[in-house]
């Protein structure tokens, strides 16, 4: 899109011009906007055989015989004094295949944001989340539980051998999510 302004006076066209880059600059980010709110803001249940169920508002998943259908489900944490840190996930789920994508954001420090894929067993949920976190790509081995309205996990220590954050094993499933509808950026 051009526009042929016919201005004599120069700082008058530069005024000009520098409102025109403002207003697209807000049409941009109310597209983008619009466009992460759509993402998750419905349930994106997707039947193919009509013989498996997840509900968006429950999380519970209701399976018959042949299931084949693809489900999304959105989940939100936060923590912090003044709920300042946040993880979200979205999952996908169709059969027993989980995919679907984490972003750990706290306040003020480097995020981590990636994919999460794995499998679902009854409610529980062994996937790797492959993520972004100061530039560098690395991977976690993580556990969920998925029943009714929540998203349960087990909390990551530090193996002191590598360096590196595992899942804890020992504990039980102590970090929990809430339904949401939509996945934070």
């Amino acid at each position: 899109m051009r526009f042929n302004i016919s201005v004599k006076n120069s700082s008058a066209k530069t005024f000009i011009i520098h409102k025109c880059h403002i207003i697209m600059k807000y049409v941009n980010l109310f597209s983008i906007a619009s466009l992460l709110i759509a993402s998750c803001s419905s349930n994106n249940s997707k039947p193919v055989n009509k013989d498996s169920v997840t509900t968006a508002d429950t999380g519970k998943i209701t399976k018959t015989a042949n299931s084949s259908v693809a489900s999304s489900l959105c989940f939100l944490r936060t923590e912090g004094k003044s709920s300042q840190d946040s993880t979200s996930v979205e999952l996908v789920i169709k059969d027993n295949k989980i995919s679907g994508q984490m972003n750990w954001m706290p306040d003020q420090k480097d995020s981590r944001k990636g994919t999460l894929e794995g499998t679902i067993k009854g409610d529980s949920i062994n996937a790797v989340w492959s993520f972004m976190q100061e530039g560098m790509k690395d991977t976690l081995s993580l556990k969920f539980k998925l029943s009714n309205n929540e998203l349960s996990q087990k909390p990551l220590k530090l193996n002191v051998t590598s360096g590196r954050d595992q899942t804890d094993e020992s504990s039980g499933y102590t970090l929990n999510y809430q339904v949401s509808n939509k996945v934070q950026h």
